[in-house]
């Protein structure tokens, strides 16, 4: 089995990014189930504000997610968790979803974690972090994040409830409810270096 490294993305792996988009849309088209689509630059942007995870097996994607704010930061989102076909069945999703987890909690620390997904495994990755499902109320009214899923083919179905629920199941994370979260040192650092840059 390859040797696959998780890390915080920079700058660096833009190359990935459309190797990144084309999996995502892959794995939609696969499922059949809706995955709000993001732009080349958006991915860009989320990987030089340390806001991204990459997943690599020497020069090889192997999978990534993102980190996004909304409602002046009392809220934020992991995103876009994706593994590239030929890695999965490896852990490679869970180890993605630990660091963005940690890298969330890191950089908000009392913001709640939110995720909407149709897929069982990001569920049961969810619940062992210690998120409980919600309804949608109880997520962010920020609009930029609803809109984010006109790109979803289930969109129709979020505008007929009045966005009261869709195919994904709404999920929360309370840092309140749990005790401070222990930082990987290699996380602190690469934080502290995007920051002392700004």
């Amino acid at each position: 089995m390859e040797e696959i490294n998780v890390m915080v993305a920079d700058a660096s792996h833009e190359k990935y990014i459309d190797t990144i988009l084309t999996t995502i849309e892959e794995a939609a088209k696969v499922r059949g189930t809706g995955i709000a689509k993001r732009s080349h630059e958006y991915i860009a942007t989320k990987m030089r504000e340390a806001k991204a995870v990459i997943a690599l097996s020497g020069d090889r994607f192997a999978g990534f997610s993102y980190i996004e704010t909304w409602g002046n930061k009392q809220y934020v989102t992991t995103s876009g968790l994706i593994v590239h076909p030929d890695f999965r069945g490896q852990g490679v999703a869970r180890r993605i979803k630990d660091l963005t987890f940690t890298l969330a909690r890191t950089r908000w620390p009392h913001a709640k974690i939110f995720s909407l997904t149709s897929g069982a495994a990001v569920m049961a990755m969810n619940t062992r972090l210690g998120y409980q499902p919600v309804t949608f109320a109880d997520l962010t009214d920020d609009e930029a994040f609803w809109r984010g899923c006109e790109g979803c083919i289930n969109f129709d179905v979020l505008q007929r409830t009045g966005r009261r629920y869709c195919i994904c199941t709404a999920m929360l994370y309370d840092p309140e409810e749990h005790l401070p979260a222990k930082i990987p040192d290699d996380v602190l650092q690469r934080i502290k270096n995007i920051d002392a840059k700004r």
